[in-house]
């Protein structure tokens, strides 16, 4: 068993779909018209992960408050370092984690307003 997507509240899927392609190398995996509105199936991979993201329509423009995925990369200094030379938003450096010593995490948002984490587990 494996989660196929998780939905990931979006506003504007150009924009979502460049962060995600160009920030954290997700290809695209699904673009296709879905309903009225224009409104589009879009999935994105990440590099070896059977999991995809789905994005949905965000009520609104409010940032989240509570991180919305965790994302694990072995070099969460590096891709902090990363994310901050493409102008990404930092919401905490790299760090010890509280909840499990010995785990790296840091935070940051997507192009969405959507808090992520970054671990090293």
């Amino acid at each position: 068993m494996h989660v196929k997507f998780a939905e990931l509240p979006v506003s504007d899927q150009d924009r979502a779909i460049d962060f995600y392609t160009r920030a954290l190398g997700c290809t695209v995996a699904a673009d296709a018209p879905m309903g009225e509105g224009g409104w589009r199936w879009v999935e994105l991979a990440f590099p070896g992960a059977e999991s995809h993201l789905h994005f949905l329509p965000r009520e609104n423009d409010e940032p989240s408050d509570e991180p919305v995925l965790v994302l694990v990369d072995e070099d969460v200094p590096g891709t902090v370092k990363s994310l901050r030379d493409q102008g990404v938003e930092i919401v905490s450096e790299p760090q010890d984690a509280p909840w499990a010593p010995g785990t790296l995490f840091a935070e940051f948002r997507d192009s969405e307003g959507n808090r992520m984490v970054l671990s090293d587990r």
